[in-house]
């Protein structure tokens, strides 16, 4: 099979001990059925820095190095980096000298990388196997010291992160919503269009060959050459993609050394025998094989009763596929609603608590019950659920990439009641999936848990725990308790008797439980 050809090309001005993982990340990429050179620029004030790429070079005649014949100082500190517009132009012009080093040479891809990444080994196989003109592969920083992480990718202008139509004007409060719901996006793996991106970039030469360049765009004052360039992608038609499978580790701070060890456990493959030593500080040897991070305990939680004739089976058996252990509350069943839990779950550790007489007239009561016995179970991630909702199907596939979330302690998801098998209810008293719910939390011992002390509808979770780092998730989960008519009478009967007045709930709601015509959207997986 004809190999593909990729030109990997980084302007590099960079503090050795950054470079050499850098480097060193390089030496790791599967390039199986890949033909790979390298274009690197040397702009370093460091001689430790052009040393450390001497060495790189002599690992195999694929890679040019090239000095950039400027001597400019770029200062950066744990705070955030300075740039001036003569630095950014320079490092535009060193980009395209890559890109007219790659349509030259007739190459298939080229690859432009800052030197203060650390990849995935897997990252430029998958990239090419998406067959975008333009893709980069995700990565996340914190901008300045104790704030949130931010990707290197955009939907508008300078570093707008949130959806807009043209002439659309939006209230703080919406875009707030919409920012939150572009990052909660991207923590998803996946493949998304975006409006900018840069510094960890694939280009086809289709798109080489249409024109794409990093000069700048006299009459847009944007800053930053990664906006000129998407901006002429985008004029000559060519969009921009994000891809999501592999975030890269990007060293912003000599702090953030301090998580290579980890990525690498949790990211590198097995290189073959053949595959180049990486460079090391002190020694000649290469490193042992790393050891893969344990995933964080993700522990279920349910108040269940009388659930064995409705939808716990079903639930528990998709659940199994990727939880660690369950705590369940069998609030009062008198019928083998037990029995159906132990069986769907048989070889997951179970705690199971049998309540003699049913709690959930006092709900707060009983929620707090729920929360003591997880905590005898010394929890990492607890999984709150009723006997009646599921995630999709992907869920299962992207699970690990939350629980792995840094700096992120609780994630939010949008909850559909479906109205049978295959619809769920969208109309003035049924809007429950335009919101996002807290239904995964990571738990935390340092931290004051604060309930709600209302009987009913006090939440399954603490009500403070919105003062954790926090997410939205694109990840739907199905509400089926409303999907068969005689379950939607019996709850019509339930919040009658325990909510007459509508105290605690929405009593409208209440009302419309039994209309005859309500109006339902197809649910897509």
């Amino acid at each position: 099979m004809n190999k593909t050809r990729v030109l990997i090309g980084s302007p590099i001005h960079q503090k050795p001990n950054v470079l050499r993982e850098f480097l060193n990340s390089l030496l790791r990429l599967n390039i199986e059925q890949i033909e790979l050179d390298f274009h690197l620029i040397d702009d370093n004030d460091d001689e430790e820095s052009s040393r450390l790429l001497q060495e790189f070079k002599s690992k195999g005649e694929h890679i040019f190095i090239q000095s950039s014949g400027f001597n400019d100082v770029y200062i950066r500190n744990d705070t955030t980096h300075y740039w001036n517009s003569d630095l950014v132009w320079k490092v535009a012009n060193f980009k395209n000298l890559m890109i007219n080093r790659a349509q030259t040479l007739n190459y298939d891809y080229l690859f432009l990388i800052d030197s203060d990444l650390i990849l995935h080994p897997d990252t430029l196989r998958h990239l090419i196997g998406t067959n975008k003109d333009i893709i980069s592969e995700v990565f996340w920083t914190q901008w300045q010291p104790d704030t949130m992480f931010q990707p290197q990718v955009w939907m508008h202008d300078e570093y707008n992160q949130w959806e807009i139509l043209p002439g659309e004007k939006l209230q703080p409060e919406e875009i707030n919503r919409r920012f939150h719901e572009f990052i909660a996006k991207l923590r998803n793996p996946g493949i998304y269009e975006v409006g900018g991106l840069g510094a960890c970039t694939l280009i086809s030469q289709h798109a080489i060959k249409a024109g794409v360049s990093y000069n700048q765009i006299r009459n847009i004052s944007y800053w930053g050459e990664d906006r000129h360039f998407c901006i002429r992608a985008a004029a000559l038609g060519i969009p921009l993609f994000v891809d999501t499978h592999y975030p890269a580790l990007h060293l912003y701070r000599d702090s953030d050394l301090n998580k290579v060890e980890d990525f690498i456990r949790e990211t590198t493959w097995v290189k073959a025998e053949s595959a180049p030593p990486p460079i090391e500080e002190n020694s000649n040897e290469a490193a042992a094989a790393p050891i893969t991070k344990k995933r964080p305990k993700l522990t279920l939680t349910m108040v269940v009763k009388n659930e064995s004739g409705r939808f716990l089976r079903q639930v528990l058996e998709e659940h199994r596929k990727y939880i660690d252990e369950a705590v369940i509350i069998d609030d009062g069943s008198t019928d083998n609603t037990a029995a159906v839990c132990l069986e769907a779950l048989e070889g997951i550790p179970v705690r199971l608590v049998h309540n003699t007489e049913s709690k959930f007239s006092n709900e707060i009561e009983l929620r707090k019950q729920q929360w003591e016995e997880v905590l005898k179970t010394n929890p990492e991630w607890i999984l709150s659920l009723d006997a009646d909702e599921i995630f999709e199907a992907s869920f299962a596939e992207n699970i690990d990439s939350l629980l792995y979330a840094d700096g992120v302690d609780l994630f939010c998801f949008r909850l559909y009641d479906l109205w049978n098998a295959n619809h769920y209810r969208e109309d003035t008293y049924w809007r429950s999936h335009l919101n996002y719910r807290p239904f995964l939390l990571r738990y935390k011992e340092d931290f004051n848990y604060v309930w709600n002390e209302s009987p009913q509808h006090c939440g399954r979770f603490p009500e403070n725990i919105f003062e954790l780092s926090h997410q939205l998730s694109n990840l739907r989960l199905k509400h089926l308790g409303w999907s068969k008519a005689e379950f939607r009478l019996e709850k019509y009967l339930r919040y009658m008797l325990l909510d007459p007045d509508g105290k605690f709930g929405w009593k409208e709601q209440y009302m419309s439980i039994l209309d005859e015509q309500p109006h339902l959207i197809p649910w897509v997986e």
